[in-house]
């Protein structure tokens, strides 16, 4: 079974004080939506889309979540909206080891575990571990201890001087991909733990040893579909490239925040070892 992280309740959002018209006026620039274009999306007038952010008119709970639906709202501000405008949420929020989560739990795991002798590891939203394979521990031999004590943030893991980042080759391109997945997420969602987050990575000095970022350097073609690691391990030179799977129909709130990064190998030096590093245990 995947070696498996200490698994916290995230902690409970702060019942919004804006107005549930602010919210939505501001989900709907955060999208790049006109009040022209949101009326098209949701197929409702131009003008019912200006009462419901001025707070002229109040929505139902159908219409804030086919309005959310249409913006790709996050489940968990899906229902800070619902209760910004007096509702009781909708989607349920459970712990990965609540009871109600035990199949959940078993798909996560079972694709952790199938994954082997590779490396695969479950995040949150935050990018704090939840579970990982047995692959994983090779990786991060060397790493600080306090960096691998829970809750484990692997980017933090990933890009600290005293983490992994030493050891990565294209350690460069590897933290400008990094950063640029997390511009992507921040825009998405608005969390500000992500953008601290951020803040934190980016003011990281490069590992010894290790060439400077280059700001102005753009992303390579195959970034953010086919993303380069080379790594130095115990085990020789390992090459990979990562995938991320979530949980599209998710209905529950950490479901839906829950992200798979599977990494395969890039050549078959690569494969052999991790095959090596495997087969006694």
């Amino acid at each position: 079974m995947p070696q498996t992280a200490v698994r916290h309740r995230p902690s409970p959002r702060t019942v919004p004080r804006q107005p549930v018209g602010e919210l939505l006026r501001a989900w709907r620039k955060r999208r790049g939506f006109s009040q022209l274009d949101l009326a098209c999306e949701a197929d409702i007038s131009t003008r019912h889309v200006s009462f419901l952010e001025t707070g002229r008119s109040q929505p139902s709970r159908t219409m804030l979540l086919h309005l959310a639906e249409r913006m790709d709202i996050p489940l968990r501000d899906r229902n800070a909206l619902l209760v910004a405008a007096g509702f009781a949420p909708v989607f349920s929020e459970h712990r990965l080891d609540d009871p109600e989560m035990q199949a959940a739990r078993q798909a996560v795991d079972l694709v952790l575990t199938g994954h082997e002798p590779h490396p695969a590891l479950a995040v949150d939203r935050h990018w704090t571990l939840v579970a990982a394979n047995r692959a994983v521990a090779p990786l991060l031999a060397g790493a600080a201890p306090e960096l691998l004590q829970p809750p484990v943030n692997v980017l933090r893991l990933s890009l600290h001087p005293s983490g992994v980042a030493s050891r990565i080759e294209n350690y460069a391109q590897w933290r400008r991909h990094i950063l640029h997945r997390l511009t992507h997420q921040i825009d998405v969602s608005a969390d500000p733990a992500l953008v601290a987050l951020f803040d934190e990575l980016k003011g990281y000095p490069a590992p010894d040893g290790q060439a400077p970022h280059s700001r102005g350097e753009p992303l390579s073609s195959h970034d953010g579909v086919v993303v380069p690691l080379r790594l130095r391990t115990e085990i020789g030179l390992l090459s990979f490239f990562s995938t991320t799977t979530v949980f599209g129909t998710a209905v529950d709130v950490t479901l839906s925040e829950l992200a798979i990064e599977a990494f395969f190998p890039a050549d078959t030096a690569t494969a052999e070892a991790m095959r090596k590093a495997l087969s006694p245990l």
